[in-house]
Formats: structure tokens, sequence, C-alpha cells
């Protein structure tokens, strides 16, 4: 329910104060398994990058948010899962693998955290790994702005968002190089996605 709620309101939200423009919705599968691959630099990402899609998307979500069971509860009920931040969290990988195998939409951040100055970093092997594990289509997506809302530098800043087309992980499954150059040619993407919004919103 609260899902379907935040997902009527957040489109007016973005549109109406942030004048989002998004492109590429066609790239996105309409069903079956797929993983959504984006830079992160806002605790608004996760919200701008569903709400715009017609299908249900899960998230990977630090073990923190989750201590507070209020908060929890409402996390939960938009499909939010805990993974433990800095190690290999076996359980959190299970459950994307098994939320695939299922036949649904998966949201990464390939980058693991979120980019304090808002440049995309480097990549982690996790995309790779899940993407080997499933075989699912990975939707590079490309957001811009979102680290401006409400800052000092700019009150209501112009937001974008792009899917790419899907790519396929087509490597060893078992080799770690070929997991991580999977991971950072996703986020190469996305960083040339990103370059190319900023380069439209001058």
């Amino acid at each position: 329910m609260l899902y379907r709620i935040l997902r009527t309101l957040f489109p007016i939200f973005f549109r109406l104060l942030f004048r989002a423009k998004v492109a590429g919705l066609e790239n996105m599968p309409k069903e079956g398994p797929v993983i959504l691959a984006a830079n992160h630099m806002s605790n608004w990402d996760p919200p701008f990058l569903a709400c715009f899609l017609p299908r249900t998307v899960s998230y990977m979500a630090k073990q923190e948010l989750f201590e507070n069971p209020i908060f929890s509860a409402a996390i939960r009920s938009c499909y939010a899962f805990p993974v433990k931040r800095g190690a290999a969290d076996l359980n959190a990988i299970k459950t994307a693998i098994q939320l695939l195998k299922d036949g649904h939409c998966l949201a990464l951040f390939p980058e693991g955290t979120r980019s304090a100055t808002g440049d995309v970093g480097r990549a982690e092997a996790g995309v790779g790994l899940i993407a080997a594990r499933t075989r699912a289509p990975v939707v590079p997506a490309a957001i811009s702005g979102t680290n401006l809302i409400f800052s000092g530098k700019k009150l209501l800043p112009t937001l974008s968002l792009r899917y790419g087309e899907p790519v396929y992980f087509k490597g060893n499954a078992k080799n770690k190089e070929d997991l991580e150059a999977f991971s950072q040619s996703i986020l190469d993407e996305i960083t040339k996605m990103k370059k190319m919004q900023e380069e439209e919103n001058k």
C-alpha cells in the first residue's frame, strides 16, 4: 500500500518541484528479472530511480536503516531488504538472487555507497556477481542533480534520469576479474550518460 501511494506521489513531486527529465523508459523490460544499476549521490536516489517505472523495484539498503522498527517497517513495505556494508553479506546476496529468479526488478548501486562529491566512483564486484549468478539483464541508469536537492548550492535543481540499454554478463562467472570488469563497465556507461545529461542541462 505505502509503495503504491509513494509511486503515485513522487513523480508529481519530482516533476513539479525539480522539472525532472526522464529518458530511456523504453529500455526497461516490462517483465522478467532485471538489475537496475545506478550511480548514488543522495537519499533521494532510490525513490527517484523507481517512481517512474510501472513495475515494483526492490532495493538493498544498509542494515543501519533497519534498526528503527518504525522506519524498518516502512522501507520493508517498499521492498527494501538489509545488507551489511564492508563485507560480503551472503544472506543479502541470496535474497537478491532469489528476487531475480522470481522475475522481479532489483536496484543496485555499483559504487556500494553514496558519492560525497557527486562524481561517479569505482565499482564493486556485486553487480557482476549477481548478474553472473542469475544471467539477468543489467539496465544502467544515470541520475543527475539529486545531490543538490535543498542544498546551499541550489534549492530546486533540475533533475535528470536516463535508463540505458540492457547489458548481459558474458564472462566467466567464477573469475573475480571478469566480475569486477563487468561491474566497472556498467559504471563507465553510467558515467557517460551522466555527463551527457549534465551537458544537456547547462
